[in-house]
């Protein structure tokens, strides 16, 4: 199993998974850091993923909209339906258990001893996080490429 010199698994792999390769590799291991684990950890206070899963969702729903008026959709509420019915909790939560995010994200003790990813919304959102620091480290292009690599804007 790869693991890194903290003893979590290379996240390295996720790269290859989603076909990104990041010039700053703080922002992926960032995405990758729960609030618990930094809290715990005592890390920065800016070390974790929350930001960058608000900028994440907001960075899928403008890649999910272009692609559907790329597609031809022309009229707001076509669009927007489209948009629901392919960005949501249970299909962003697909897509990260698809790229075993679980096993790179690091958890704080009691997430951990839960193991809060397999329930709610928590997959989705480092899911969030992971394309937030992709959209931060290579742009628009490359968030987009990104979702539609995991199938997301494939085919709208």
């Amino acid at each position: 199993m790869n693991r890194n010199e903290t003893g979590h698994r290379d996240p390295g792999v996720i790269e290859e998974r989603i076909g990104y390769t990041f010039k700053d590799r703080s922002l992926l291991e960032r995405a990758l850091t729960r609030l618990a684990y930094t809290l715990e950890a005592g890390s920065p206070p800016d070390a974790h993923m929350d930001a960058l899963a608000t900028l994440g969702d907001a960075v899928i729903n403008v890649a999910v909209v272009e692609a559907v008026i790329a597609e031809g959709a022309h009229e707001k509420g076509a669009i927007s339906n489209r948009k629901m019915n392919l960005v949501n909790m249970t299909r962003l939560r697909g897509l990260a258990e698809d790229l075993v995010l679980a096993d790179y994200v690091r958890w704080g003790k009691g997430e951990a001893a839960q193991r809060v990813w397999t329930s709610g919304r928590v997959l989705a959102e480092c899911l969030e996080a992971l394309v937030g620091a992709v959209y931060l480290d290579g742009g628009m292009e490359a968030a987009a490429g990104v979702l539609r690599r995991l199938g997301l804007t494939e085919s709208v």
